[in-house]
């Protein structure tokens, strides 16, 4: 377990916007409690409360990966009307204790599902949060 400081910061952030998760064009997630992930030079990862995403549509899955600086990462693929995006959501079911406040919370793979801002005011999509997909990390 490291610990992160200079040599590789972290910084989670509530968000300061409404955030919602589409999956084929369906809503999958939206909660006004998303926390943002900065990490290293990373591109910013959303995770969203279990309790506002709709995990009827996610199947868990073997796969598990571990951040030094997280913990064990769990899988979900989505299945939704007959499209399956196998391993494309994850969570750290029981993160490091510099990490706790990711219990309890998925995220999502931006090149399948579209992570995006909802502007409250005018209920416009805002600027997207999220980076090019291939430098998303869990």
């Amino acid at each position: 377990m490291k610990i992160p400081g200079p040599d590789h910061p972290i910084a989670l952030e509530p968000s300061r916007q409404r955030v919602r998760a589409t999956f084929d064009n369906h809503v999958i997630a939206d909660t006004d409690d998303a926390l943002v992930v900065r990490e290293a030079d990373y591109p910013p990862v959303v995770y969203f409360p279990m309790d506002d995403v709709e995990m009827s549509f996610l199947a868990k899955t073997d796969r598990a990966t571990t951040c030094p600086y997280k913990g064990q990462a769990s899988y979900w693929s989505i299945y939704m009307d007959g499209r399956l995006a196998e391993n494309s959501v994850w969570a750290y079911e029981d993160p490091y204790p510099a990490m706790a406040a990711l219990r309890g919370r998925v995220a999502f793979y931006p090149n399948v599902v579209e992570v995006y801002e909802i502007d409250e005011a005018d209920q416009q999509r805002a600027p997207t949060l999220v980076g090019d997909a291939g430098s998303s990390t869990p």
